[in-house]
């Protein structure tokens, strides 16, 4: 059996597998975390910081359109002088906890993802988030690990090879961020406004 066409076999197997109705409710949490003017905060480790980091991108650039609110977004993978700050001084566990301990609100939002589903600064972190009165997603492996019952929301790819269970989250926050942008779009026409975005908010090919 080859290899490369089997790993993608399995790929598509496990994004078809995802909990479309789970998507659709983090889409509209999202939606009302932009709306309200909250935060979203986004963590991870390895590939997982690599996906937050891009997800994070993707929800403050590719969802603007005219006349809506943007999104308030942070990750808290890209700030590595704090990051490693933190790690050095006291724990690697406490990297994305003690950003949030002076960032997060109440109606915030932070997506935890872990394709472990038990990375301790990702559990400590939603710890955090809890304490402060935000809300927290989780994005896991099939398991769940303890991420799925610390999240108020989960969406755990049905898969437990890491590299198949990371190219879903990846899938995951595209399908999210372009979601949120096609709702707003929506929106837009329903209420007869302009909604196409400015060249400044196309993706466009050379990125």
């Amino acid at each position: 059996m080859q290899f490369v066409p089997t790993y993608l076999r399995q790929v598509c197997d496990a994004i078809d597998a995802l909990p479309v109705h789970q998507i659709n409710k983090i889409v509209d949490v999202l939606l009302q975390v932009r709306r309200q003017g909250r935060t979203v905060f986004l963590c991870g480790n390895g590939g997982s910081a690599a996906t937050a980091s891009h997800m994070a991108c993707d929800l403050a650039k590719n969802t603007i359109l005219p006349k809506t609110p943007s999104f308030r977004v942070i990750a808290l993978t890209d700030n590595i002088p704090l990051m490693t700050a933190w790690g050095n001084d006291t724990d690697y566990a406490n990297i994305f906890a003690e950003q949030l301990k002076s960032l997060a609100q109440p109606g915030d939002l932070l997506i935890a993802i872990s394709a472990s589903g038990n990375s301790p600064n990702v559990l400590r972190a939603i710890q955090v988030a809890k304490a402060s009165g935000a809300m927290s997603v989780g994005f896991t492996n099939k398991y769940g690990g303890q991420v799925k019952d610390m999240v108020d929301y989960c969406v755990r790819v049905p898969c437990t090879i890491i590299e198949q269970v990371e190219d879903a989250h990846m899938v995951l926050a595209h399908c999210i961020a372009s979601a949120i942008r096609d709702k707003l779009i929506q929106r837009q026409n329903s209420n007869g406004v302009a909604s196409v975005p400015s060249k400044a908010t196309t993706k466009v090919l050379s990125e």
